[in-house]
């Protein structure tokens, strides 16, 4: 655009609106014509886009496999180890949901997940909120760029200040796991051939129902102190359900609701009832790791261990019947969510304790422990730690 003179004849820069106009419209090099001369093409910029399609605020349901992935949660600038969401995030700014600046800022759509699910954990019910632009057919565009053992199976509007994590009144986790982890230290049988018996059976849900409540958990993660008024956790439901056969295994499923739960909570829970059950422990243990002593308590592997559902009890009554958003149930979606869990989840659990026999070999772990030790009592007790660390790493999220 030339110049205009002032009226000293001298010339002066363009309009300022104008120059904002020429550069609605970026210049990409790359192509190049026949003539040896570099062709231009324009690009949309992303501010331009999202003035004119403003982003809406929406939750995911998802549903993994957590095999392979280093948790749920993204570390930006390290990719080493590779999460959950970082696939997450690589789809959705392939699908054209988000621009490519919000995948190195999340914040700048309004991320937030319900759960921070550990190393090797999966989800059946996992939901995250965000904003996006809700371009046509959006589900099946993040599913295109996403591996098939990650699928997003629900999408909903609901509120602009939502939050995934803060509005998520409870979570159930599923742990399935052989039924020979029940089989008592003295009892000599082969672990394919065991089956679990109705009076063992009755005994497990004897000891898991003594954590339904309110109690301080801070033996059950290496994140709290006894004081810290967080380790209080509320225990809604715990529950073994009746075993079943696949895979030339006989696995049994645990169901646990709760508000919230810590690092490795989960899985301490299971691992000192199994420890309970064996006969390495008393059952007076289970009461004793809710006082102020430090309790050396066994961490299950986290193979088994699963998502199952986020509850939106609160936010359902007061926002699921107001005629413009949707009650959060997913009662829709079950059908899927048992479709994926057939097909990903279940078989990677019984394949990978087939091959790497992680239960099994977690379980020669529980005699090292020092179930009566005291705070002072285990502070040399190292070579137990270092045994389950050699077959249960750190996950570094929270169940």
């Amino acid at each position: 655009m030339a110049a205009a003179p002032n009226k000293d004849g001298l010339s002066q820069p363009p309009d300022t609106k104008e120059t904002r106009k020429a550069c609605a419209l970026q210049e990409e090099p790359g192509a190049v014509e026949e003539n040896g001369h570099t062709a231009k093409r324009f690009k949309p910029d992303h501010e331009e886009q999202s003035k004119k399609t403003p982003k809406r605020k929406v939750v995911l349901l998802m549903a993994y496999s957590g095999k392979g992935y280093h948790g749920m949660q993204r570390n930006v600038g390290s990719s080493q180890f590779k999460t959950i969401e970082d696939e997450l995030v690589q789809a959705l700014v392939g699908a054209g949901c988000i621009p490519e600046n919000h995948a190195e800022e999340m914040k700048k759509m309004s991320f937030q997940r319900c759960a921070r699910t550990d190393k090797g954990v999966s989800a059946a019910g996992q939901v995250v909120s965000l904003k996006i632009w809700l371009i046509d057919n959006v589900v099946e565009k993040i599913n295109e760029h996403l591996p098939s053992h990650i699928r997003i199976l629900g999408l909903k509007r609901v509120t602009g200040r939502f939050n995934s994590k803060n509005s998520c009144d409870a979570r159930t986790y599923s742990y399935t796991l052989p039924t020979f982890a029940f089989l008592h230290k003295d009892h000599e049988t082969q672990e394919d051939s065991f089956r679990l018996s109705q009076e063992t059976l009755g005994r497990v849900n004897e000891l898991l129902a003594l954590y339904k409540g309110t109690h301080n958990f801070h033996n059950f993660t290496s994140q709290k102190g006894p004081w810290d008024p967080s380790a209080k956790r509320y225990i809604m439901e715990m529950h073994c359900e009746p075993p079943f056969q696949q895979g030339g295994l006989e696995l049994a499923v645990i169901k646990v609701k709760g508000q919230s739960f810590m690092m490795h909570q989960i899985r301490k829970m299971i691992g000192l009832v199994i420890a309970v059950v064996k006969g390495y422990a008393p059952m007076s243990v289970i009461e004793r790791s809710w006082e102020e002593e430090k309790v050396d308590i066994p961490k299950a592997p986290g193979l088994g261990l699963v998502l199952e559902k986020v509850h939106f009890e609160k936010y359902n009554r007061r926002f699921g019947n107001d005629g413009l958003h949707e009650s959060l149930d997913w009662a829709e979606e079950e059908s899927k969510i048992e479709s994926f869990k057939k097909e990903h989840i279940y078989p990677t659990i019984i394949q990978t304790e087939i091959q790497e026999k992680s239960m099994s070999t977690w379980l020669t772990t529980l005699p090292i422990h020092d179930y009566d030790a005291s705070s002072t009592q285990n502070t040399g007790n190292h070579k137990g730690e270092a045994a389950v660390q050699a077959v249960s790493d750190e996950e570094g999220g929270s169940d």
